[in-house]
């Protein structure tokens, strides 16, 4: 399917796929910078994985491998804090399990497991202070703020401490609607090593539409 055959969606983002709820929570400045953001599937979402790198950081990704018995996930928690920032997943579940929402494992309505894989980025120290990253309240604050609304992108939620080739890095988020009227949607954590700045200009690879300004000579 060519890129011409697709066309831009409403929201331009993850939360143009029906059932799908985005939230952030994050803390900047007096030695943090860091956060965690929440993709909430209330009703359950089939979800699949594919874990790669030399320093992966991940809670609950196995239960994503076809061959087990879960089938559905309630929510998605993606954060900083490294192998700390975990933590952020408690606070999902917390919330989960209050409002009835998870995997039924009894016959009362109470007997449920919610379903949370999580995934960290490493920006510990960003902020000045390297004890300072998610903990539960972090995941119960991004889930309680979970909208159908625009997703805010940029230095929000577990991007708020990431960097891309040493400049500030973030939430990127983006969608099409395709003739058949499926919606194909993304969100990316981009905290990535490498180059974002080609050397030839001076200017982003991808600069287009960036809408950048040339910076005053104090600069």
């Amino acid at each position: 399917m060519s890129a011409a055959t697709a066309v831009p969606s409403v929201r331009g983002g993850l939360t143009d796929v029906p059932g799908l709820r985005v939230g952030h929570a994050h803390r900047i400045g007096r030695g943090w910078r860091t956060g965690t953001t929440v993709v909430l599937a209330a009703d359950g979402a089939v979800a699949g994985c594919d874990v790669r790198g030399g320093g992966p950081g991940t809670r609950e990704t196995d239960l994503l491998r076809p061959e087990a018995m879960i089938d559905r996930i309630q929510a998605i928690c993606l954060s900083g804090g490294s192998v700390y920032g975990l933590a952020a997943a408690d606070g999902v579940v917390g919330w989960l399990e209050e409002h009835g929402i998870g995997f039924r494992v009894g016959q009362d309505v109470d007997q449920i497991v919610p379903i949370v894989p999580a995934a960290v980025i490493f920006d510990l120290g960003r902020g000045a202070r390297f004890a300072n990253r998610p903990d539960a309240s972090f995941g119960r604050r991004a889930v309680q703020r979970a909208s159908r609304g625009k997703v805010a992108t940029g230095a929000v939620g577990a991007g708020a401490g990431a960097a891309a080739g040493g400049l500030q890095g973030g939430i990127g988020s983006a969608s099409v609607v395709l003739p058949d009227g499926t919606v194909v949607a993304a969100l990316a954590v981009v905290n990535a090593a490498g180059k974002v700045i080609d050397p030839a200009s001076g200017l982003p690879w991808m600069s287009g539409g960036v809408g950048l300004r040339r910076p005053p000579a104090s600069e």
